[in-house]
């Protein structure tokens, strides 16, 4: 499948860095993991208004997502710890999707993300 340059759209994606311990303010650890990401990267791609049928059989019947990204960028660093912003592009505010399935083919790479509500 030919990813069409017209049907891509904006995105913004940030990849995972790590996790460290936190700490409290005297210095001791506080059992809590503190997840950190790279900066925001712009990055254009066909994005499905929603799941459908091809869709679910992509990925199988059991899996949780809500839309679906396609890119022809064999070099896509985009993995299931990665974070997006896919509604909303502005990037100071908490990201509203995560990505729950990388399926690679031939040609392209099919991302299954689920929307989430990070600000909460």
């Amino acid at each position: 499948m030919r990813v069409l340059e017209r049907n891509k759209q904006t995105i913004y994606y940030a990849t995972y860095n790590g996790a460290t311990m936190a700490v409290d303010s005297e210095g001791y650890k506080t059992g809590e993991l503190t997840i950190t990401y790279n900066e925001p990267v712009k990055f254009k791609a066909n994005v499905s208004p929603n799941k459908g049928r091809e869709s679910v059989d992509l990925f199988g019947i059991e899996l949780n997502y809500d839309k679906v990204i396609v890119t022809d960028k064999m070099d896509c660093p985009i993995d299931e710890q990665t974070i997006l912003w896919v509604d909303d592009l502005d990037t100071t505010h908490p990201h509203d999707y995560i990505v729950t399935r990388r399926a690679p083919s031939i040609n392209s790479i099919t991302y299954a993300i689920r929307k989430v509500d990070a600000g909460a």
